[in-house]
């Protein structure tokens, strides 16, 4: 027998412990449900353990708009960020519905019994069990927790040092005076390169081409005067507000004016790295927020440069050695650690294969509809946050927008929403091709395509989605609603979480 449920979450991490909450608070009564393969909640912040793991967007819009982030840190470290998540979630009586160490491995649609039944396993023991729900929400974010990038270096077997991949690190990792190469130069790279040169005799950050970087300051200290003069919640309201205006006009400006952002990003750089070492180093090829700009906490990895216990070299690898690193320009590079920040794998639903009344669901040949459902796939919504902006903003306001979607469907005496699109309206673009960064060229084709109107497109545009999620209606010719008994929809309740 399948235990039962109302909505079924898949996924602990921020994005489903922010919709848990939105949908409890909203529907006190409704059976909502969460099962996460980990033996903990965080997701993201539970599975990277590596040195100054942080987060890569500031706090106060990577927080919860329903439960704001109330410290003066900038860019939290992954305990802090971990710690938050499950304090909310114990707040909200979260956490007393989650199942710990199941894997979802599949998840099937029936018109006739409309429900969906997932079919977990137990990561421990490998004991399958099932669980069915009227509507099931993703929330497992968009890359393989499995195992990251790693392209297939020449000669790498021969290697006689620690080869390492930030998502697996080591606990017991001991680096203490040893010489270290970082292969990689996005966030990752440019988190563990700092956080790891007090201690390594010398660190190199190996790059094939290099990315954009912004000095921010750990600490935000004109919140923290205002918490001095104000009350703390006005001061972090303010805060947010500030950052999510500030955020839509660096990217709206480098958007417009690409020549001039690039020069104001250089010149910012010049000024940290003060003639300590060549800025072809950080003159990148493509124009700013054709990939993610890189957030440097208080200038650490430019302090390193300028200190000499940091260096970086742009060039490709030719083969690696026993002793370390052979570079096409000849150069060698001897490791006694070798860290391979090369970035993500992609997957959508987190590995979970989608099927609908028997017909297996194939993402790449969809679109979403306002980037929350997904087409010709009743009860399904798909949580996926910005890739220009805070992940969290877009989490809040989709979550609302299913809690509205929710109350309008027991209001009609729904049980079933599915959107449907209409002939011709599908392109070849993809939802993440706002982004050139090599993890999404590699896992493009497995994406969920653009249409070529809305609400068929991603906008990435918190302005014009909050609108539209919070405010446009609900009811509409792209959606499919079927009539049911009363008593298999969630009730209504007055009240919703703020977002």
């Amino acid at each position: 027998m399948a235990e039962t449920c109302d909505v079924l979450i898949l996924g602990a991490g921020l994005s489903g412990v922010g919709t848990a909450c939105h949908l409890i608070s909203s529907f006190p009564q409704l059976d909502v449900q969460i099962v996460d393969r980990r033996q903990a909640m965080g997701g993201t912040w539970d599975l990277f353990r590596y040195p100054g793991i942080r987060s890569d967007s500031d706090m106060f819009t990577f927080g919860f708009q329903f439960r704001p982030w109330n410290e003066v840190k900038t860019l939290a470290d992954g305990p802090s960020i971990k710690a938050y998540i499950e304090d909310t979630a114990r707040a909200h009586g979260i956490d007393k519905r989650i199942s710990f160490g199941l894997r979802a491995v599949s998840a099937a649609w029936s018109s006739a019994d409309n429900r969906w039944t997932v079919e977990l396993m137990d990561e421990a023991t490998g004991a399958k069990s099932r669980r069915q729900a009227k509507f099931l929400v993703n929330c497992t974010g968009y890359y393989n927790y499995d195992q990251g990038h790693q392209p297939d270096f020449p000669g790498l077997e021969s290697y006689k040092g620690q080869f390492i991949h930030p998502q697996k690190w080591p606990d017991t990792l001991d680096y203490h005076g040893k010489r270290v190469v970082v292969i990689g130069s996005g966030a990752t790279a440019v988190t563990i390169v700092p956080s790891m040169a007090d201690q390594a005799a010398h660190i190199t950050m190996l790059q094939r081409s290099p990315t954009y970087m912004m000095s921010m300051p750990g600490v935000d200290r004109l919140t923290a005067a205002l918490c001095r003069i104000m009350p703390e919640r006005w001061a972090y309201r303010f805060a947010r507000a500030r950052n999510i205006a500030l955020q839509r006009w660096i990217f709206g400006f480098a958007r417009k004016h690409p020549q001039t952002a690039r020069s104001i990003l250089l010149s910012g750089v010049e000024k940290q790295v003060k003639g300590s070492t060549d800025m072809r180093h950080f003159t990148p090829r493509y124009f700013p927020w054709e990939e993610r700009l890189c957030a440097v906490q208080d200038g650490d990895l430019f302090k390193g440069l300028r200190a000499g216990k940091i260096s970086i070299e742009t060039d490709t690898i030719e083969r690696f050695t026993d002793k370390g690193i052979v570079l096409a320009s000849g150069k060698e590079l001897e490791a006694d650690i070798v860290v391979c920040a090369t970035g993500l794998n992609l997957q959508s639903f987190g590995g979970t294969q989608l099927s609908v009344d028997g017909k297996a669901v194939d993402v790449a040949q969809l679109m979403t509809y306002k980037a929350v459902l997904l087409q010709d796939v009743p009860n399904f919504a798909w949580i996926f946050g910005y890739v220009n902006a805070s992940w969290t903003l877009k989490v809040d306001i989709a979550a609302a927008y299913i809690c509205r979607l929710l109350r309008e469907m027991q209001r009609n005496g729904t049980i079933r929403v599915t959107p449907r699109a209409p002939a011709g309206m599908l392109t070849d673009e993809r939802i993440m091709d706002a982004l050139q960064a090599g993890y999404v060229r590699r896992a493009r084709d497995s994406m969920p395509r653009q249409g070529r109107e809305f609400p068929w497109r991603v906008l990435h545009d918190y302005p014009r989605d909050r609108k539209l999620l919070l405010e446009g209606p609900i009811l509409d010719e792209a959606l499919e609603f079927v009539a049911g008994a009363a008593d298999q929809a969630p009730a209504p309740y007055p009240k919703q979480l703020a977002a």
